[in-house]
């Protein structure tokens, strides 16, 4: 466990050190506050508009979900913003260690490939919820001037942290592939964006197996169930599932790399 801190520890310093981190976190945090402030601005564009026909037509103005205009549309946009900025923080874990040759350190010290593959993982994962604790500020705005549901934001909350493990997970894996950077994180974004996109041709492909598989695959299937506030166990599961086998071959393609060296 002392390794695992120690490692964490390490990761988080060398984040912070250079600008990649401040940079990152700076430019989710604007995009993500332009999408709640058009989300917003729409939402008050049709609440203005539903009750201007009440008006006109004298009948009570239908309920409108705060949650599903706003909330969910910007939990949305925050998970697919993730795949480029998570590609980004993943790249360095393994790739810089083995450019800079302290990959070799790492193998020689009391260190076992678990607790330094846990402790980067880990790493990546505290940065990603540094850069989601902000944006909690959006909720208090909406609660502060309106009654938007409880649940629906702690289960979308849930799903962003992980939708975020899972491409921790990947990016990890492929940062042990390579000491390019660039090529990690090009690499990374492109499983990334075939897993959100896998299910696109699911509706005009007349096999409904492969139609079926594809939309299991497909990251954001799962997801979308997390911000209408529907907690479903078979949607963790394949989450989990995902982590788990990256795990598995970051630590086979490290031990293959530990053995030739």
């Amino acid at each position: 466990m002392n390794n695992i801190w120690a490692i964490l520890q390490r990761e988080l310093r060398s984040y912070f050190v250079s600008p990649l981190a401040y940079g990152i976190i700076v430019g989710f945090l604007i995009v993500t506050g332009f999408m709640f402030y058009i989300s917003l601005g729409y939402f008050l564009t049709m609440v203005n508009s539903t009750i201007m026909e009440a008006n006109i037509y004298r009948t009570p103005p239908p309920p409108v979900n705060v949650n599903e205009s706003v909330i969910s549309p910007v939990f949305r946009s925050i998970s697919f913003i993730s795949l480029l900025l998570l590609a980004m923080i993943t790249m360095r874990l393994f790739a810089e260690e083995k450019k800079m040759m302290t990959i070799e350190l790492l193998f020689t010290s009391p260190v076992t490939t678990f607790q330094m593959i846990m402790g980067k993982y880990l790493a990546g994962l505290a940065l990603y919820v540094i850069m989601l604790i902000p944006t909690s500020v959006y909720c208090i705005i909406l609660f502060i001037f309106g009654e938007p549901e409880i649940l629906p934001i702690f289960t979308g909350y849930l799903g962003l942290l992980l939708i975020g493990a899972v491409l921790i997970s990947i990016g990890l894996l492929v940062s042990s592939f390579t000491e390019n950077q660039l090529i990690a994180v090009a690499l990374s974004l492109s499983i990334f964006l075939l897993l959100w996109m896998i299910d696109w041709p699911a509706d005009i492909i007349g096999q409904p197996a492969i139609s079926s598989l594809l939309t299991y695959i497909s990251l954001p299937s799962h997801f979308y169930d997390f911000t209408n506030g529907v907690l479903d166990s078979k949607h963790i599961l394949y989450y989990l599932s995902i982590i788990v086998l990256s795990f598995y071959l970051t630590q086979r393609s490290l031990e293959s790399m530990r053995w030739r060296s």
